[in-house]
């Protein structure tokens, strides 16, 4: 064991099996870290489920031995919980508040002091999610770490559906006469399932095709779209029209489509929903909901009965059902909804225990879902239904969570060699000018 390894309260959060991601280390839980996890295990969602399967895990540890000693672990590294160390003397100088985090600090600077002092003394580091307590070790001389493991991706690494490819103009010929080609004709890496391809010709620029990778990764085949328009709305660029592809296709029951604000998200996913289940009669119901998970501060408890709880929450869907439905009277949508009763609009709150067969599945801002809630999004879908998932994963609002380690990026990344799914990341604002120099901008 070269190395000691000091965890934050927000990696366990994150993640409860982290301890077991530092190889045969030796990791050290401060005893504020079990404080703070104590304070959070009554929470009723992600978080709360977090803290208490840290706080079982910790107790089970108990019959290894003592836990302020040292407990060993399956990977040969070794936990231990660190009531010592505590003491603020080299760190009140710095920062005088005994806050949690400084609290934190403390045990990593009094351990990394001792260490020092030893001929074979250990590299300490701190690991937390937080960055300014790792700006704050690094200001002490502690080495700190962001927590990794639970990356999906690495960095700008995000699969993005799509590749473009220049090949031969004999080829690019053939591929218009034919309708396909064999992968095996393109030059570079193999390409994944439903992935799309954008063919090129070098010698002319204006010359191009765009295909499909079949179910079963050994053709490209030329895209055609059944309809182009559905309920007014038609695709103004080759990703919106890879992403509509994607959503009118039966055999394929997942999609995932992320994208800057204004790239047509919803909107796509939404006309293509109420086609299929409006004019086609394809599905039963048109299922749209999104995570509630507030934007700055929480505006607290609201009034009235569910729905009217809800609406505040949901009125970006509304916002767009408005506009397919060309409402322009305040009231209209909802008698149009209520008497078409095919379409439910609800919170992801309470969908856990539910069953959704031949329904077409709307899931907005996935972003702000965890690994684990996506997964029991994911296997609340029937028989015959389609689930789409949209999002920016640049626009984080949970506070555990990134743009590589969120739920809608893990199900991109899982999904993408499966021959169910499809993906698409939507590059251009459609939304107006202002709003696509905005998201470039800021």
């Amino acid at each position: 064991m070269d190395k000691v390894y000091v965890l934050d309260t927000n990696v366990l959060l994150q993640d409860p099996n982290a301890i077991y991601s530092f190889d045969t280390n030796e990791i050290v839980i401060p005893a504020v870290v079990l404080e703070e996890v104590d304070s959070k295990k009554r929470y009723m969602d992600e978080i709360g489920r977090n803290a208490r399967q840290v706080s079982r895990m910790i107790d089970g540890f108990r019959e290894r031995g003592k836990l302020h000693e040292s407990i060993p672990l399956e990977n040969g590294g070794t936990l231990r919980i660190e009531l010592n160390h505590r003491s603020f003397q080299y760190l009140q100088d710095k920062f005088v508040e005994k806050t949690n985090d400084n609290r934190i600090l403390a045990v990593a600077l009094n351990l990394f002091l001792e260490e020092g002092k030893m001929k074979s003394g250990r590299t300490v580091i701190l690991v937390s999610k937080d960055a300014l307590v790792r700006v704050k070790a690094d200001a002490m001389g502690i080495q700190a770490e962001d927590f990794l493991s639970d990356r999906v991706v690495e960095f700008n690494q995000i699969y993005t559906g799509y590749e473009e490819r220049y090949v031969d103009g004999e080829l690019l010929k053939s591929f218009f006469e034919h309708h396909f080609i064999d992968q095996k004709q393109l030059k570079g890496r193999p390409l994944y399932p439903n992935q799309y391809v954008i063919l090129k010709d070098p010698l002319q620029s204006s010359s191009s095709g765009i295909g499909k990778v079949d179910m079963n990764g050994k053709r490209i085949e030329k895209t055609a779209m059944e309809t182009e328009y559905m309920w007014g709305i038609g695709p103004r660029n080759v990703q919106q029209r890879m992403a509509l592809d994607l959503l009118v296709r039966k055999d394929i029951p997942l999609v995932t489509l992320v994208g800057k604000a204004g790239t047509g998200k919803t909107l796509l996913a939404m006309a293509a929903g109420l086609m299929q289940t409006e004019d086609l009669n394809q599905y039963k119901k048109l299922f749209i909901a999104r995570p509630i998970v507030p934007v700055g501060k929480d505006i607290g408890f609201l009034p009235g009965e569910k729905e009217e709880k809800l609406r505040p929450w949901m009125q970006p869907i509304f916002d767009n059902l408005e506009y397919l439905f060309n409402v322009k009277k305040t009231g209209e949508l909802e008698k149009i909804l209520s008497g078409i009763g095919s379409i439910q609009v609800e919170a992801l709150t309470y969908i856990r225990g539910r069953s959704l067969p031949d329904q077409f599945i709307i899931i907005d801002e996935a972003q702000n879902l965890t690994k684990h809630e996506v997964k029991t999004i994911l296997t609340r879908v029937g028989e015959g239904s389609k689930i789409v998932l949209l999002g920016d994963p640049q626009q984080i609002d949970h506070p555990y969570l990134d743009e590589y380690t969120n739920g809608l990026t893990y199900v991109v990344e899982k999904f993408k060699e499966q021959p169910l799914s499809g993906h698409v990341k939507l590059e251009k604002g459609e939304r107006s000018l202002l709003a696509r120099i905005a998201a470039d901008l800021l």
